[in-house]
């Protein structure tokens, strides 16, 4: 009995030097030329080298909410995107969406609903609705708002307007999140 105990250990020790073997001949194989270089995580790629030699920094995702926009509850507009966020109280995007700003921009900076109407005459002669105001730059009154006919604007370069327009269906839910006193913080 001890033979025959004795032959399955030494076959099993000859097939874990055989597997260890084609592990290691494997490992070999797949080895980067220059092994100071970091692993990667399988699927993921590899750095990319910005012109001036520089890794490049990963690409801002569209959708997230903008660095320095503050916290909490809040409405945030960038000036360069032309997109708004709306963000709950624990820092979540509820909704964001394009818009089309007019020709008189709010100064980047920390704001608070001031006004709101249902349904008025925009300075540009349009017919909107669920007006958000929230700021004044060069005596023009700066705020949301949406075309009834769902126009999107092509404002006047010569006129001074302030309104930042969407469409309807966002307009709809800027006007139920956005009460008096409501946090506005524009980015530029």
């Amino acid at each position: 009995m001890a033979r025959s105990s004795s032959g399955f250990v030494a076959g099993l020790t000859a097939a874990a030097v055989v597997a260890v073997g084609v592990l290691a001949y494997q490992a070999s194989a797949n080895a980067p030329a220059d092994l100071s270089a970091k692993p990667r995580t399988p699927g993921t790629a590899a750095p990319s080298v910005a012109p001036s030699g520089g890794p490049e920094q990963p690409a801002r995702d569209p959708l997230a909410v903008p660095a320095g926009s503050g916290s909490g509850e809040r409405v945030v507009y960038s000036l360069a995107d032309r997109r708004v966020w709306l963000v709950d109280e624990k820092g979540r995007v509820t909704r964001t969406f394009k818009v089309w700003p007019s020709t008189v921009d709010p100064v980047p900076g920390a704001y608070a609903v001031t006004s709101r109407s249902g349904s008025v005459r925009g300075s540009d002669g349009v017919q909107i609705e669920h007006v958000v105001r929230f700021a004044t730059a060069q005596d023009v009154a700066i705020g949301f708002s949406a075309a009834v006919d769902g126009s999107t604007p092509s404002p006047d370069p010569a006129r001074k307007t302030g309104g930042i327009r969407m469409k309807r269906a966002d307009g709809d839910v800027m006007w139920t999140f956005a009460v008096i006193g409501a946090k506005v913080v524009v980015v530029a």
